[in-house]
């Protein structure tokens, strides 16, 4: 009986471990030269715009959402994104009501949950209130690359920083731009280990069930 309980622990585990994934994994690399603007630049409309963060328990279970307010530019030349900086605000860090049930969270709501993302754990945003993407390239996406993101038609580079480190990541997005409007639209996961977001993965074992991985999503629109 032990050797067939153990066995269909390993099998529930391993189900578990393979999420559906429905993001793109950004590449990483070092730091890269952030690329100079052009004269022709676009606004990030804040309104309009939407970051949105989605992390998990080990396995994908559990998922806790939320947003961030951003503001930034973006440049243009010859018809082509070139540049660009955008900059969320983890002040305004919001976890969505939907995504948290008290029930099963020993009373913890998702406000508790804002506060503890905001605190030392995590983004400690006393110290480091907001994370800034700066763009150091935008090339068409490679023939062949298959993406999450419908009608992907770029890959974008850029500088991530969140807290003290900056770490380069590189992503496929769907990027349309006409004479009065940039919309840049991606899907991709990230591993908050890259920028020393290590909560979860040493100390209390019962934080050890936090993914590392966090799925970003882009849909940036920016106004001329």
């Amino acid at each position: 009986m032990k050797k067939v309980s153990i066995l269909a622990l390993s099998v529930a585990l391993a189900v578990v471990s393979c999420k559906e994934s429905k993001t793109d994994t950004a590449t990483s690399t070092t730091e890269q030269t952030v690329a100079e603007h052009s004269e022709e630049t676009f606004n990030v409309n804040t309104d309009n715009s939407m970051v949105k963060w989605t992390a998990y328990h080990k396995g994908g279970l559990n998922p806790r959402f939320g947003t961030t307010k951003t503001t930034g530019l973006l440049s243009v030349e010859n018809g082509n994104l070139i540049s660009g900086s955008l900059v969320s605000d983890i002040n305004t860090l919001t976890t969505d009501e939907s995504s948290v049930d008290p029930a099963i969270t020993e009373g913890k709501t998702s406000s508790d949950l804002d506060m503890h993302l905001k605190s030392a754990d995590f983004f400690d945003v006393a110290k480091y209130p907001s994370v800034k993407f700066d763009i150091t390239k935008v090339e068409d996406l490679p023939a062949g690359t298959v993406s999450k993101v419908e009608g992907a038609n770029k890959q974008v580079s850029g500088n991530l920083t969140i807290k003290d480190k900056t770490v380069n990541v590189t992503f496929p997005a769907k990027v349309d731009i006409t004479a009065d409007k940039i919309n840049l639209v991606s899907k991709f996961t990230i591993n908050r280990q890259d920028w020393g977001l290590a909560y979860g993965a040493e100390g209390d074992p019962k934080d050890w069930m936090i993914s590392q991985e966090v799925d970003l999503e882009l849909n940036i629109v920016a106004n001329k």
